[in-house]
């Protein structure tokens, strides 16, 4: 299967008083940067960034990886169902991922301790399967790996805050649920 990785960093950070894709690291390294790497040491063999609040500014720290993909979410503002459904459809309409047996491992930009580890977790125990997702002592979270064939019902209930939480929930028995206590929070930054 091949895995794109499909990084969220639309949101405006409103509680953290600037988005978080500009947000720095202790070291002075952008959350945006650091995420798109943790996406590509973890196994994606291809990463595109959803942009929204501080667009312009945001692309500008990735303007020299002319591999990697750039979406901008006209309506940002109305929640990440907004940025999910934008990326998924422009994966969709490209030719490299809209084979059958492609998949989409969406990752979020405010959770600074997740790793390439865990991403390369969440794909091995995936082994195949078309949905599965990080856990952290059992909790669900990110990342969260949606096969092909989930896409556009993924996208159709992604509304407000609620990407596809919804979705995932009531394909529970299909989901996989992987186990990364040991190796992450999972736990958002939403503050400073």
């Amino acid at each position: 299967m091949s895995t794109h990785g499909l990084l969220l960093a639309a949101g405006a950070g409103t509680r953290m008083g600037l988005p978080k894709a500009l947000v720095r690291d202790a070291s002075g390294i952008p959350w945006l940067t650091r995420s798109v790497e943790v996406l590509r040491a973890g196994g994606c063999s291809e990463v595109t960034v959803v942009l929204g609040a501080s667009a312009d500014e945001a692309a500008s720290l990735l303007a020299d990886d002319p591999a990697l993909a750039v979406v901008r979410c006209a309506d940002w503002a109305s929640g990440m169902g907004a940025s999910l459904r934008a990326g998924l459809e422009a994966l969709a309409a490209a030719s490299a991922v809209s084979a059958d047996d492609a998949a989409a491992l969406v990752h979020l930009v405010d959770l600074p301790d997740v790793t390439a580890s865990v991403v390369r977790r969440v794909l091995a125990q995936a082994d195949g399967a078309p949905l599965a997702r990080a856990a952290y002592d059992g909790k669900p979270g990110h990342p969260v790996l949606l096969g092909r064939a989930h896409w556009a019902a993924v996208a159709a209930a992604a509304v407000g805050d609620r990407g596809a939480r919804d979705y995932l929930a009531a394909h529970a028995d299909e989901v996989v649920l992987v186990e990364c206590r040991d190796l992450a929070t999972g736990a958002d930054v939403d503050r400073r």
